[in-house]
């Protein structure tokens, strides 16, 4: 792909993805967590899948391929966002982003472990500078409380989806893939929710817009994105930009929310870029020895 389309699109992705925690806070105050991330992926999911439909894209073939579809639905849509979005009961938003956005780290040490995949010694450095830089962003202030635990899960299984993602995702249209996977996941949080909160949405025309803006944006048009960006890349480099989201989401809670933006989030933005490009930097070239003349 085109390196100016590529980042183009990784800006994108990254900016709706920071935008999904200060809206999704937002949006918890209609509903409880996993009732709301429910209503977002099925909604979201039964419009994307009409859509491709409407426009003949290749449905998944076979059991396999739909149960393919499902898994990285109840990981990706459920377990990630849900774990996401239940921290915030204990943890703010921004640490929560911190947290899930740990991802890059965990997919570059299940790809050694499990995948076969061998990273050079200046990838790994550049993963742990944007590991730090997030921290430093976020002023370090993280504390162990029952939402980190949470929200590491939720970087565990995003890491999951993204390696699962990589290796099914050529078998399929991955729009068509991101259609069936919301729609899996938001049905997993719906069962989830039934058992643990008592389901329940508040009607207004602030919450119709926050949940049409998290289902059409920060669902459709996210994960449509996101999904085409690990199939044509390396998702441990394409993971790696995952650490520009929580400097996205201090901005924007900053603009919708009203909350502070302090000094040291610039400081930690310029190791955030650091690590991303250590993370995607190519091996110099050896160039060929000149044959000595006879």
């Amino acid at each position: 792909m085109n390196k100016i389309r590529y980042f183009g699109l990784v800006a994108i992705t990254t900016l709706i993805m920071g935008l999904a925690f200060p809206v999704g806070k937002i949006a918890l105050r209609y509903a409880p967590p996993f009732f709301m991330m429910s209503i977002r992926f099925i909604l979201a999911g039964i419009l994307l899948a009409f859509i491709v439909r409407l426009l003949g894209r290749q449905q998944p073939r076979g059991g396999k391929q739909w149960l393919q579809a499902a898994v990285i639905g109840l990981i990706q849509s459920g377990a990630v966002m849900g774990c996401a979005y239940y921290s915030m009961r204990w943890i703010t938003s921004g640490e929560s982003a911190i947290i899930t956005c740990s991802n890059p780290l965990i997919v570059i040490v299940l790809g050694t472990l499990f995948g076969g995949a061998s990273y050079r010694a200046v990838q790994w450095l550049g993963v742990a500078v944007g590991l730090a830089g997030v921290a430093f962003a976020f002023g370090f202030q993280l504390g162990l409380q029952p939402g980190t635990f949470i929200g590491l899960a939720g970087a565990f299984c995003f890491a999951v989806a993204t390696l699962l993602i990589k290796r099914w995702g050529p078998g399929f249209d991955m729009t068509v893939l991101a259609a069936y996977q919301m729609l899996a996941g938001g049905l997993g949080l719906l069962v989830l929710s039934l058992f643990t909160e008592q389901p329940h949405f508040a009607f207004s025309a602030s919450s119709v817009l926050v949940t049409l803006w998290l289902s059409l944006i920060c669902s459709i048009l996210q994960f449509a994105l996101w999904f085409y960006l690990l199939r044509t890349g390396d998702p441990a480099k394409t993971s790696s930009f995952l650490f520009l989201v929580p400097v996205f989401g201090v901005f924007s809670s900053w603009l919708l929310l009203g909350e502070q933006v302090h000094w040291y989030v610039g400081v930690g933005g310029a190791f955030i870029c650091a690590g991303i490009v250590l993370v995607n930097r190519e091996p110099r070239k050896r160039k060929a020895a000149v044959p000595l003349s006879a």
